[in-house]
């Protein structure tokens, strides 16, 4: 495992199994990245539940409920996306935490959107922070730079809440 990964992911294992939470992820364009990399550290079924690789449009409406009305009009790579991914995962797996990505990896463009663009939101409770980030590079570059930033934010943020 990744130093970087696992010094935060050990930082958030402590934070969370102290205040006995638990976190469930919604991935889209890191498609399982963030979830290998927590899976990774012996013991994180002490906090972690659930995963959601929600990488299409289709899965986001049938397995997290997000409407499509909703998607329509936020688009699937936004900021309320991933709020809605992030509550929705959390509702699902009925966690204390929750984190989720959505973005573009590319190397194509979606909705208009550049690629490298990548959305995470996390929820605690009825408390939604979310942010905007752009990565550049290949593709894979662009799915491990987004894991290891929402992680962080997620570090940071629990910092801040709990």
């Amino acid at each position: 495992m990744d130093k970087d990964f696992l010094t935060v992911i050990k930082e958030i294992s402590g934070k969370l199994t102290e205040k006995n939470l638990t976190l469930g992820i919604a991935e889209s364009c890191t498609g399982g990245f963030i979830s290998n990399q927590i899976t990774n550290l012996p013991g994180a079924s002490r906090f972690f539940e659930i995963a959601v690789i929600s990488y299409s449009e289709r899965v986001k409406k049938s397995v997290l409920g997000i409407r499509a009305s909703f998607l329509k009009k936020h688009g699937i790579v936004s900021e309320e996306t991933a709020a809605a991914m992030a509550g929705a995962v959390r509702k699902a797996g009925n966690t204390d935490v929750s984190l989720s990505v959505t973005g573009i990896a590319g190397p194509e463009t979606t909705e208009g959107k550049e690629v490298g663009l990548v959305f995470i939101s996390v929820a605690i409770g009825d408390l939604i922070e979310s942010r905007g980030v752009r990565f550049t590079g290949e593709r894979e570059e662009i799915k491990r730079q987004a894991s290891l930033e929402a992680l962080n934010f997620l570090n940071r943020v629990l910092d801040l809440w709990i």
